[in-house]
């Protein structure tokens, strides 16, 4: 039965995170084919002449007319045409709002010469004492930055929520209160959403960790 339950526990270690990546893997692109392919003509679309529907089709469409979007925006006649609807939404009420900070996120995340999270610090947080991990947005400016009560140099920082680092707290301090951390992002991540389990390990220590593990797993068997 010793053996049955570490045969049991190998298999759910491995084929859990696998499973899983492959169900929301499948997910996104049913959700993505429910919204194109109905826009779809008959004629080109797959299913209607075929005896079983092509998953992912529409996610190919979808990505292609993405990238047309982008050609057809890159050029005088795109440009003016997006300068002249992007005109548009600025003069609706309620909906500029919503477009304007859509459209800044949007630049943030994908902007290439953007910075944004490269660096995971500590910083104490929320009182004295009690430490954190938090994600460096870059330098603090703007209104912002002219209106805190210090002279030195300030960052942008955001702490995340456990388990779920898309909530979280934004803070403006100063550099000098953070300590900058000597792994990735997405380790750091992985230690917030794992309440702290997954810990960020050099790749030495790591190894002798699994190494130990598997002898130990070696040996119950």
């Amino acid at each position: 039965m010793t053996r049955l339950r570490n045969y049991f526990l190998t298999g759910l270690v491995v084929a859990g995170p696998a499973g899983i990546t492959l169900y929301l893997t499948w997910a996104l692109v049913s959700w993505v084919d429910s919204w194109v392919k109905p826009y779809l003509p008959a004629s080109y679309n797959p299913d209607t002449y075929l005896p079983f529907p092509v998953p992912g089709f529409g996610l190919v469409v979808g990505v292609i007319l993405i990238m047309a979007i982008g050609f057809l925006t890159a050029n005088i006649v795109g440009r003016t045409l997006f300068g002249y609807s992007e005109h548009m939404l600025h003069r609706m009420p309620v909906v500029r709002n919503l477009y304007r900070g859509l459209k800044q996120i949007f630049e943030t995340v994908l902007a290439e010469r953007g910075s944004s999270f490269q660096t995971a610090v500590l910083l104490e947080y929320p009182r004295r004492g009690l430490w954190t991990i938090g994600f460096v947005a870059g330098p603090t400016r703007g209104e912002t930055r002219a209106r805190l009560p210090f002279d030195e140099e300030a960052v942008t920082v955001f702490v995340p929520t456990t388990p779920n680092p898309t909530g979280g707290f934004l803070l403006f301090l100063p550099l000098r209160e953070t300590i900058p951390l000597d792994i990735s992002v997405e380790d750091a991540a992985k230690l917030v959403i794992s309440f702290g389990l997954v810990s960020a390990e050099t790749g030495e220590v790591a190894r002798d960790r699994i190494q130990k593990a598997a002898e130990r797993v070696l040996e119950k068997a």
